[in-house]
């Protein structure tokens, strides 16, 4: 069923609680009342994303990735609203597993937008990350200073320090050796 038809049953159930209520009849109208929000709250937020928020909160990733996964094409299943938070909690989900592909998923919610600061810090901070392990420190830089202006409550602060004290760290390239070393043998 189209969601805005839903939407239109939900406002003609929520009439007729208040029309209950108006009767004399509070506790059926409370009831249908509470019941008719339901499909109006779920129009802005999508269940699938609050349930894999409240698995992010317990911190477990895989059964967040699983919610996730039902949302087959998000631009049909979701408001345009929650497109930024569906990309954000993907990259959140495979940060540990594969890192190389959180930086577009985190890209495309910052495009599309979040609405709280900490996850725009979350979100930018995994940029710089991902800037760091590949090398561009100058970009690297500047998203840390973003993300430190986005953490106004100071929840990333031992975060940002850590990839700050990686910053300062010399890059290593693959194959650059002390040419000072003496070169050693098998046994010598």
């Amino acid at each position: 069923m189209n969601k805005y038809i839903k939407f239109l049953i939900s406002a003609i159930m929520i009439a007729f609680g208040v029309y209950l209520m108006m009767n004399r009849q509070i506790g059926w109208g409370i009831v249908v009342v509470f019941f008719s929000l339901t499909p109006i709250l779920l129009f802005f937020k999508n269940e699938y994303i609050l349930l894999a928020f409240w698995q992010m909160r317990k911190q477990n990733f895989v059964k967040a990735g699983q919610w996730l996964t039902y949302i087959k094409d998000y631009k049909t299943q979701l408001h345009s609203t929650q497109y930024g938070y569906f990309h954000y909690l993907q990259g959140l989900t495979l940060a540990q597993d594969n890192p190389s592909k959180v930086e577009p998923l985190m890209r495309k919610a910052l495009d599309y937008g979040l609405n709280m600061k900490q996850d725009r810090a979350m979100a930018t901070l995994n940029l710089a990350a991902a800037a760091l392990q590949k090398g561009r420190k100058p970009e690297a830089q500047r998203l840390l200073e973003e993300a430190k202006k986005l953490d106004s409550a100071g929840m990333m602060t031992d975060q940002i320090k850590m990839m700050r004290d990686q910053l300062k760290m010399p890059s290593m390239q693959k194959h650059m050796h002390n040419p000072n070393m003496r070169q050693r043998g098998k046994f010598f």
